[in-house]
């Protein structure tokens, strides 16, 4: 499986690597980004893991192209911070409009070179979806209306059969957020775009072990494992 290391915004501060793995078989390109948020960082080491995983053979694609972003936000997360500005609100927000930042332009025109047919965001966030309708710990996010719908709902059925604790478990978010990554592949680019976020409470280990679980999940719907 060719496999090749690559930089995004190449030759500037924000300079930070990426994978592209492409199988021998034609199939549908997938997108994982993670570390738009410095300090999102169960999110970071599962992207980090997949990685290794994909190197090290332990994971190969059947089929298609897999394009991996472990870290977006190089400084941000050496400072363990979000980031200022807050770069998931600098993406494109309609058709012909520039990203608000150099790595949210990067990022983006990256997509729009590979036109990707999934796209998944990895984050973490604060509180538990099951206790709090309004906490966005433990959701797959996507836009209304968005073809990962389906997909997602599987996917989310699948995962909460491993969790033994309902407070944990993982439900579906349908929200559209103009200037986030997701929102910016799914309305412009036509992809099927998911925000997987975990919650900050949990164990570091299980938060890399959901994030790892679902992008897996997605692969495999995608048909690349």
């Amino acid at each position: 499986m060719p496999i090749q290391k690559k930089w995004l915004a190449s030759g500037s501060s924000y300079a930070t690597p990426y994978y592209d793995f492409q199988s021998q078989r034609k199939g549908p390109t997938v997108m994982v980004v993670a570390g738009i948020h410095g300090n999102e960082t169960a999110s970071i080491q599962a992207a980090k893991q997949l990685v290794d995983r994909l190197f090290s053979q332990e994971l190969a694609l059947k089929k298609g192209r897999l394009v991996i972003v472990p870290v977006v936000h190089q400084t941000a997360y050496r400072q363990r911070i979000r980031g200022i500005p807050d770069l998931n609100r600098t993406f494109p927000r309609r058709s012909g409009k520039k990203a608000g930042h150099p790595l949210s332009s990067a990022l983006y025109q990256l997509a729009v070179r590979i036109g990707p047919t999934w796209y998944l965001d990895l984050h973490e966030a604060n509180g538990l979806s099951q206790i709090r309708a309004s906490s966005l710990g433990q959701t797959l996010i996507t836009n209304p209306g968005n073809r990962s719908i389906p997909q997602a709902r599987r996917l989310i059925k699948d995962i909460n059969r491993t969790i033994s604790k309902k407070s944990h478990h993982f439900n579906l978010r349908l929200h559209e957020l103009p200037g986030s990554s997701r929102t910016a592949a799914a309305r412009l680019l036509k992809a099927r775009a998911v925000t997987v976020e975990t919650c900050w409470s949990l164990a570091k280990a299980d938060r890399v072990r959901y994030q790892i679980y679902l992008v897996k999940g997605f692969l495999r719907k995608a048909g690349l494992l």
